[in-house]
């Protein structure tokens, strides 16, 4: 990943193809998964559960549904698992690189203004609903799981349709934001089972049951860690680290209001590890003998380490990103993005108002809020242990393996139905 949460991003559930999902993790983020090999491909036994995963176009989309695929393997090996995807997402390097089988259907644009393109657009929407059905048949799909995203709308109508072996397919919805996208919205109508990772999505009968993430962050223990990636980026043991980061290409504004302060960081001797995005740069001041590092890169594919390292973050609070970082207890300042409709500040407000973190709108995030504020925060011992406890208390690291599991009793029930 590049470090983090999306920013540009609004985080709708539409069927188009943007960047606008809850957030934008890159293929690798934290290290290796270990799901074993990759025996529920196409040629699995007919006897065999099949799961449709749909969550396409941003990682924030594709990376839930990953870890939900890793939860279920892992409860039951011989599942056969199919995510969906467009040409155009970054399910096409996300999905084969955690060793599952991929099925592409047709993308559906949303059109933002009246057009052309509005006109053809139920034309293009069963065209894609019926190649969707037609996977769904293929696979034999005993569910479709929904994460939203442009491929999610065409798997739940084609799922709901069920012409083709003329019966229906159960639904199951999960809405990673606090304020749902048009996609789960659709699909929450009829689902059999409706999941948030947060209250107050919006969604009629939903359960609250946190983000799902990958392993790799669920069983990090930073304590546990932190020399070990202290070492990796240089910093001394005993060192106060602040970690900022922003989307998958970097947060501008977040980039220079920290990169202004860096002497201000300094003087107060606070390291910085700053992803600010491959396409960005930094104007960074000479370093002076004897301060401490700040290290500028522009992608990680280790945020577990940083997350280690780190004392506190400054970042956006996209869905992904809150919830990684309060799962693994690391106190932040939350940095909306702001445009939207406002869900990434909603994303942030359980965790802050449990403690755990805090809220600056973008505008107020200046040079001198971060050499003041924040390089006092970072210092705070007491405080930083006092929020890496509330934050913790909010995180959700068995959400996989729940979604996982009211996935397979959902699958089963529809089973014992059809027998």
């Amino acid at each position: 990943m590049s470090g983090s949460g999306v920013d540009g991003g609004t985080g709708r559930g539409d069927f188009g193809p943007d960047d606008r999902g809850p957030d934008n993790h890159g293929p690798d983020n934290h290290g290796p998964d270990n799901h074993g090999p990759d025996n529920h491909g196409p040629d699995a036994p007919a006897g065999e559960l099949s799961i449709v995963l749909a969550g396409g176009g941003t990682a924030g989309h594709v990376e839930p549904a990953m870890a939900v695929a890793d939860a279920l393997i892992a409860l039951h090996p011989a599942l056969r698992i199919t995510a969906l995807g467009t040409a155009r997402g970054l399910e096409n390097r996300l999905v084969p690189a955690r060793g599952y089988q991929l099925r592409l259907v047709p993308a559906v644009p949303l059109p933002r203004r009246l057009n052309a393109d509005l006109i053809r657009l139920p034309w293009r929407v069963r065209a894609s609903v019926e190649k969707t059905e037609a996977v769904l048949d293929e696979v034999n799909a005993d569910v479709v799981v929904g994460f939203g995203g442009y491929v999610a709308v065409p798997a739940y109508l084609a799922a709901r349709r069920g012409r083709r072996r003329r019966r229906t397919v159960p639904v199951v919805v999960h809405e990673a934001n606090a304020r749902a996208g048009l996609a789960n919205r659709i699909g929450a109508r009829f689902a059999r089972r409706v999941l948030a990772a947060v209250p107050g999505s919006g969604l009629r009968r939903a359960e609250v049951v946190g983000m799902p993430l990958r392993g790799s962050i669920t069983d990090l223990d930073r304590a546990a860690l932190r020399e070990q990636a202290r070492r990796h980026f240089g910093f001394a043991a005993d060192a106060r680290v602040l970690l900022v980061f922003g989307g998958s290409q970097g947060a501008v504004s977040i980039n220079r209001a920290v990169a202004a302060a860096a002497r201000d960081l300094a003087a107060a001797g606070v390291s910085v590890l700053h992803v600010h995005g491959p396409k960005n740069t930094l104007d960074l001041p000479t370093p002076r003998v004897g301060e401490p590092p700040y290290v500028a890169v522009g992608y990680l594919d280790r945020m577990d380490l940083a997350y280690a390292a780190a004392d506190l973050a400054i970042c956006r609070s996209g869905a992904m990103t809150v919830a990684e970082v309060s799962a693994v207890g690391l106190p932040a300042i939350y940095v909306p993005l702001p445009i939207g409709n406002g869900e990434q500040r909603l994303n942030a407000l359980p965790v802050v108002r449990a403690g755990g973190g805090e809220l600056v709108a973008d505008a107020d995030l200046t040079p001198s809020y971060v050499g003041t504020e924040v390089a006092r925060l970072v210092t705070d011992s007491a405080r930083l242990a006092a929020m890496t406890a509330a934050a913790a208390g909010v995180g959700h690291r068995d959400a996989a393996r729940r979604v996982a599991e009211i996935v397979l009793a959902v699958a089963c029930a529809g089973r014992e139905v059809r027998r």
